[in-house]
């Protein structure tokens, strides 16, 4: 089995010890993914525009792997105020579309109390 493993240029990356994504065996595993801005290391405070980050983060490492949206089949969404989640609803449809994978919602801290939203996804290459 061929391991590939993706980097997004994230400072957390180096400093944690983890890549963006990992492909493996025809499936592509993006890690838990926030909304911040990676070349400034800012964080919006909407939760909406940090979902919006993190899906463009997601995008491009599904990109890179050679996957889409489509092709996810399972989604993990951590929040810390569990009402904050429904907001974020439109975006995620938008994102999903006509192929919504399965999905869990978890409320739980996350590492910077600025976060307000940690989004993973497992997809299969087309």
């Amino acid at each position: 089995m061929t391991i590939k493993r993706l980097s997004s240029g994230s400072a957390y990356e180096p400093k944690i010890g983890y890549c963006r994504a990992v492909v493996a065996d025809g499936w592509v595993f993006v890690a838990g993914t926030v909304g911040n801005d990676h070349a400034t290391m800012t964080t919006p405070q909407s939760v909406v525009e940090q979902c919006n980050l993190a899906l463009g983060h997601i995008q491009a490492a599904l990109e890179t792997a050679g996957a889409s949206f489509a092709d996810v089949v399972r989604v993990n969404y951590t929040l810390p105020d569990r009402n904050d989640f429904e907001a974020c609803w439109p975006s995620l449809r938008k994102a999903f579309g006509d192929n919504p994978p399965a999905a869990t919602m978890i409320q739980a801290g996350l590492i910077d109390p600025a976060m307000k939203i940690e989004i993973e996804v497992t997809a299969r290459l087309p």
